[in-house]
């Protein structure tokens, strides 16, 4: 089977799982990996931290962010530009939010584009050693490439639930591996 296809199934599988937990569940799960994952970042005020605002059924990282912002982090958020781009924008408080692509918002062109150092992210398949399998355009494997082609090292932090494990994720050369990803359950550390 094609790694494609196999990452297709892979997906479709870990989704439904993850469609299949209730609303007040993922709120209590989404609350419990913030809690997990403030106790294992490591940040510092000024620290530029790319977060997500979930869609469809994707956990929630906002009690995390809210954390971040708490102890001095400059947060942004991924904006779509093209079929191919993602750039971060700058996500202050009070600021208006228009829609950025996927069915999700964000700051408007009005915001700052920073360089995260630390880089939150959305899945839908993620296993222990790293591999991450996202909805199939690529946006952070490109993004995540630019950010090492400026000579930056940006920490790559999986956020979902543990359900969305698999035993293996099927690595293609462009895929960016995880440092860690955070669940409701565990900070589990990949070994990159």
């Amino acid at each position: 089977m094609e790694r494609k296809q196999e990452k297709a199934g892979l997906r479709e599988e870990a989704l439904a799982r993850r469609d299949a937990i209730d609303a007040v569940s993922r709120i209590e799960f989404s609350l419990k990996a913030a809690e997990i994952a403030a106790d294992h970042l490591k940040t510092e005020p000024g620290m530029v931290v790319s977060g997500f605002f979930p869609i469809r059924s994707e956990i929630d990282a906002r009690p995390l962010m809210d954390t971040l912002r708490q102890r001095g982090a400059r947060l942004c958020l991924p904006v779509v530009l093209d079929k191919t781009t993602i750039v971060f924008r700058e996500l202050v408080r009070g600021a208006e939010l228009v829609p950025t692509g996927f069915g999700t918002s964000g700051p408007g062109e009005d915001a700052p584009v920073l360089d995260p150092q630390l880089l939150i992210m959305p899945l839908s398949v993620f296993d222990r050693q790293g591999g991450r399998i996202g909805y199939g355009a690529g946006h952070y494997d490109r993004a995540i490439s630019r950010l090492l082609a400026k000579g930056m090292a940006p920490r790559l932090e999986g956020f979902a639930f543990s359900c969305q494990e698999v035993d293996r994720v099927p690595v293609e050369d462009h895929d960016q591996p995880l440092d860690a990803i955070i669940t409701e359950r565990e900070y589990i550390v990949t070994g990159r």
